[in-house]
């Protein structure tokens, strides 16, 4: 466990599971046992050694602290992401009731090492972002979703925005947080649901994204948007969009978790 003296400037990393008050004790007991071995597991997953961090632990809450040293982009990317697998996989096999969801928040400021636990503004801010009541809503609005993420202003600057993690401002919701004195902005996200998550906060971007519908009858040289590309061909491969090709018709079964980011999926029917 890394240590050190005075103020640092730290990545602070909370999580809290939902509804922790309402199980009954064996359940309680169960959540208090498994969230270590859950985070400990995505932060081997995300080649981070949680050995280092400063841990504090709060029955079904757990603020961790480190130093900033430059892996501060795989925090907000990579270890959320196999937290979320590794909720999915532990979830799979429980009941609805039994499910654990983590609302999780990450921040960065200076940080002390104190005689009871940890001291600094940033580290209040990370529990009053942990409280948000964007993060509650998200989850009750995502009733499947097992996790909700929230960055602080300056957490989302430093790697999102800065182009250093895989993830793009388009991935968040832009909120304004305001649990008691406290008041900042901060970007939501729900990694569950991907790039419909934008849609369900913006239907206007939505719909400005929609490729217009192809006329009948019209020309395919007249028409605007992406459905006229590459229209040139005889109609047997690319050169046709909107032919139905039932023989060209790929089918793929996948097992378990999938990454599609940057990928590009066509759908059709019989119908046209």
């Amino acid at each position: 466990m890394l240590e050190w003296s005075g103020f640092r400037h730290c990545a602070c990393i909370a999580v809290d599971a939902q509804s922790y008050g309402s199980k009954n004790d064996r359940r309680q007991s169960e959540i208090q046992h498994d969230l270590p071995r859950l985070l400990d597991r995505a932060a081997r997953g995300a080649s981070l050694d949680r050995a280092r961090w400063q841990i504090q632990r709060k029955g079904d809450e757990q603020l961790a602290v480190r130093p900033l040293d430059g892996t501060e982009p795989r925090l907000a990317d990579d270890y959320i992401r196999h937290l979320v697998a590794e909720l999915r996989e532990y979830n799979a096999q429980r009941v609805p009731e039994a499910r654990m969801r983590l609302r999780a928040v990450l921040h960065q400021g200076l940080v002390e090492l104190a005689e009871n636990g940890f001291a600094g503004s940033a580290v209040v801010a990370t529990a009053r972002l942990l409280n948000a009541q964007q993060l509650y809503d998200a989850m009750a609005a995502n009733p499947d979703a097992n996790l909700v993420q929230l960055l602080s202003e300056d957490f989302f600057r430093s790697t999102v925005a800065g182009g250093h993690t895989t993830l793009s401002a388009a991935d968040f919701t832009h909120v304004t947080v305001r649990v008691k004195e406290y008041e900042a902005s901060a970007w939501l996200r729900v990694p569950a649901l991907g790039t419909a998550a934008r849609a369900a906060h913006d239907p206007g971007a939505a719909e400005a994204e929609m490729p217009v519908a192809p006329v009948p009858g019209e020309p395919a040289a007249d028409r605007s948007g992406p459905a006229a590309a590459g229209v040139a061909g005889d109609g047997a491969g690319i050169g046709a969009p909107h032919t139905y090709r039932a023989d060209r018709i790929n089918v793929t079964n996948v097992a378990g978790s999938v990454d599609a980011r940057g990928a590009v999926f066509g759908f059709g029917s019989v119908g046209g």
